[in-house]
């Protein structure tokens, strides 16, 4: 069998109803465009028998292969196994509920084809809950689009396809996977978005509620740190440390005239306290940004250990 040149990641939790048709659908797509492909279904902790059909599912199709991890991690560990196993030039990615269509796989990779490193979908006539999911999602994207500078419609669309080099300079951890396209935009890729087509959930109930608001928000901060002061932090907290320092030390300066030259007391002074604090304060954050510098140059430098642990692997020598 060829190498692949696609890889298509599936990141599976609790969805054995949806399975059969996703697989056989996207396995059509894929072998028209006559592309050697891969499949990589990962199934994240699955509790409804989703791990147990894709075992027996393997002998179906000699190109889908099961990444079977060991308790349900999250969907940004999920989509990391996916990219760890995939071999493809190309990487795809969409959501195992049969919401993303995968008749438009065929149009990102063409539009990746014109020069592009990452293409998001854009779910433009998505069928979701008003309330519940459409209109926190559009505040979210304006929100994310303000902050990263990369102006998508739609950030939480999983229909995506990369290049795999691009992939392979980003560790994501948290709830990054939504990040994706700021992230590489930190590494400087080339980035296009198109409408694709999104349908009504056919079974089971949605894995997102309002509990990821807060992860989602405290990812944000992380990647407007990143893209400002990823390989500077000393910038951000040895600039605030420095000015702390000065003014603790102007006021201390002055708290000493006064004290030394026109004897007044001082120990009573509220002044007294803060410049006590601003000097402390500086000093912590100065010592904090050599720190953060530290950490960078490990983080860049040193092999990261994965953020997930498989159980099996199967369909895979």
């Amino acid at each position: 069998m060829a190498a692949p040149v696609i890889s298509v990641v599936l990141p599976i939790y609790n969805e054995l109803e949806s399975l059969p048709l996703l697989l056989d659908s996207v396995v059509d797509i894929l072998e028209a465009t006559q592309i050697p492909y891969e499949i990589i279904c990962v199934d994240d902790g699955s509790t409804d028998g989703s791990a147990q059909w894709l075992r027996e599912f393997d002998h179906k199709y000699s190109t889908v292969s099961s990444v079977l991890l060991r308790r349900n991690y999250g969907q940004t560990p999920a989509l990391a196994a996916g990219f760890d196993y995939a071999k493809g030039q190309t990487i795809v990615t969409l959501d195992s509920d049969l919401q993303n269509d995968p008749a438009d796989i065929p149009l990102l990779l063409a539009k990746l084809d014109e020069g592009y490193d990452l293409v998001s979908g854009w779910r433009k006539q998505r069928q979701d809950d008003v309330l519940t999911r459409l209109l926190p999602s559009i505040a979210a994207n304006r929100l994310i689009a303000l902050v990263t500078g990369v102006h998508l419609h739609d950030y939480g669309c999983s229909l995506k396809a990369y290049r795999a080099e691009l992939l392979a300079d980003m560790n994501l951890y948290g709830e990054l996977h939504r990040f994706l396209p700021a992230l590489a935009f930190i590494e400087g890729a080339r980035i296009a978005e198109i409408p694709v087509r999104h349908h009504p959930r056919r079974y089971g109930q949605s894995k997102y509620g309002l509990d990821r608001t807060f992860r989602v928000a405290m990812d944000l901060l992380t990647i407007w740190f990143m893209k400002k002061f990823l390989t500077r932090p000393m910038h951000v907290f040895g600039l605030f440390g420095l000015f702390s320092m000065v003014f603790g030390a102007i006021l201390g300066g002055y708290l000493t005239f006064v004290k030394l030259f026109m004897g007044q007391s001082i120990g009573n002074r509220p002044l007294l306290i803060l410049a006590v604090v601003l000097l402390l304060a500086g000093v912590q954050l100065f010592s904090f940004g050599l720190l953060a510098e530290l950490l960078m140059r490990t983080y860049h430098e040193s092999q990261g250990k994965p953020i997930y642990r498989v159980r099996e692997v199967v369909g895979r020598d």
